[in-house]
């Protein structure tokens, strides 16, 4: 299995980031899909509309926004398949909107990938 990074969207892409996936519901303000480069945009993979409100990236709720989108990944199986068959072949660049380094659900993608 190849590595994953996750980036922020508005970060410059680089020839080392691998296979570009934005998993956002929402297109990021002020980005153009061509200055994207993106390689696929999966808003299925997001966290829920609900969710992504309810948590209204507030650090003191990452821990239980990090276990309701792992229940949430747990029921998107296809998805999850396909990002890892993208692992098998390349490095995977998570792409996010989100201001927070620390606390988003790229991270939570990750550490959800890296357990499979």
């Amino acid at each position: 299995m190849e590595d994953i990074l996750v980036k922020r969207i508005y970060d410059s892409p680089s020839k080392d980031d691998g296979y570009r996936m934005l998993i956002d519901r929402l297109w990021p303000r002020g980005v153009s899909k061509e200055d994207a480069q993106l390689d696929e945009w999966d808003k299925n993979i997001a966290p829920s509309d609900e969710l992504r409100k309810w948590f209204d990236h507030k650090d003191n709720r990452f821990e239980a926004f990090s276990k309701k989108y792992t229940n949430e990944l747990d029921e998107k199986e296809e998805h999850v398949n396909h990002l890892l068959d993208v692992l098998k072949k390349h490095q995977l660049c998570i792409l996010i909107g989100a201001k927070n380094e620390k606390s988003n659900h790229g991270i939570v993608l990750e550490n959800y990938l890296k357990n499979k």
